[in-house]
């Protein structure tokens, strides 16, 4: 049985000590974002109570249009962009990648930004170095939803040399899982100032602040985690979307899906939440298909023998 993923047995411990008041002496709201600022090197960075509230802040900063992908994204972008009143534009994507050639093709107010996520659909990184270029020429704010993409070792996801503002929520089951926390970081001084009501709307306890601090240390081996196992099963899946992509998960398109996706949570089971989801779906492809949440199952359950199962149940479905 595959093992749906949770915070790790440290983070487990010291937010359970935290609880109890074991702990009192330890600033982990500091110490968390002394680590999130190595990481994305800005200068400025707010543990906030959840990602919607990091995406909020973020958007409540921007006084011109909402420019929001339309595939491979997070539906929270729209939904918290309409509630904001801003002006929402839709970005015409190759299913999910940014094409700053599209961007040519649109009328762009004033101080407007770009909202994306590090992995469009979590299937493919985004080119945050072509992205940043474009923008920066453009004056267009970047907004990197880098849930999936904090602490990439080769360092263009999550990168502040690139993206204008970072955010991330740290529920689950995310790269830094908790259960629940976020945080957004900027050089902006300007954009925290101007967003200090939700911020001030967006406070968390001690416990999801010290359980972030803990996840931390283990992020940048947890992704490459993610990001390897996610890759032996696109070498055996030409069929994948963006299969000569890193990602964290594996959507292979099919005109059966839901019958398909049916039978594989039958045959890879799991403790708690599966990992087998299906498309049409906004946050991955807006076509029929089957996503395998490699971002979703624990570490323990990357190696190869479970890799194996899965490539081994797709082909039984003709998928590989």
């Amino acid at each position: 049985m595959f093992k749906f993923k949770e915070p790790s047995q440290e983070t487990r411990e010291i937010m359970s000590k935290v609880a109890l008041g074991e702990i009192a002496n330890i600033d982990f709201e500091q110490s968390a974002i002394d680590k999130i600022r190595s990481l994305t090197n800005h200068s400025e960075v707010k543990i906030t109570s959840s990602g919607n509230n990091s995406i909020f802040i973020a958007l409540s900063s921007v006084e011109g249009d909402i420019i929001i992908p339309d595939q491979g994204g997070w539906h929270g972008f729209k939904q918290i962009a309409k509630f904001l009143n801003k002006n929402i534009i839709t970005l015409k994507t190759d299913l999910g990648i940014i094409n700053t050639d599209y961007l040519d093709e649109l009328e762009i107010n004033d101080k407007s930004a770009l909202i994306f996520t590090s992995f469009a659909g979590y299937t493919a990184e985004q080119d945050t170095k072509a992205i940043s270029k474009y923008c920066k020429s453009n004056s267009i704010t970047t907004i990197e939803d880098a849930s999936a993409g904090i602490g990439d070792s080769e360092k263009k996801l999550g990168n502040g040399k690139y993206s204008d503002i970072i955010l991330a929520s740290t529920g689950s089951p995310k790269i830094i899982n908790v259960g629940s926390g976020g945080f957004i970081s900027t050089d902006d001084e300007e954009i925290l100032k101007a967003t200090s009501l939700p911020q001030k709307l967006s406070k968390t306890s001690d416990i999801i602040c010290s359980g972030i601090d803990s996840e931390l240390d283990n992020v940048k081996e947890n992704l490459e985690l993610a990001l390897n196992a996610t890759c032996y099963l696109k070498k055996c899946i030409p069929s994948a979307i963006h299969a000569n992509k890193r990602g964290v998960n594996i959507i292979i398109p099919h005109e059966d899906a839901k019958s398909i996706s049916w039978n594989l949570k039958k045959s890879l089971p799991t403790d708690k939440s599966g990992f087998v989801t299906t498309c049409p779906n906004y946050n991955r492809v807006k076509q029929k298909a089957i996503a395998i949440e490699v971002k979703n199952l624990d570490y323990s359950c990357l190696k190869k023998e479970y890799l194996d199962k899965i490539l081994e149940e797709l082909k039984i479905n003709n998928l590989q």
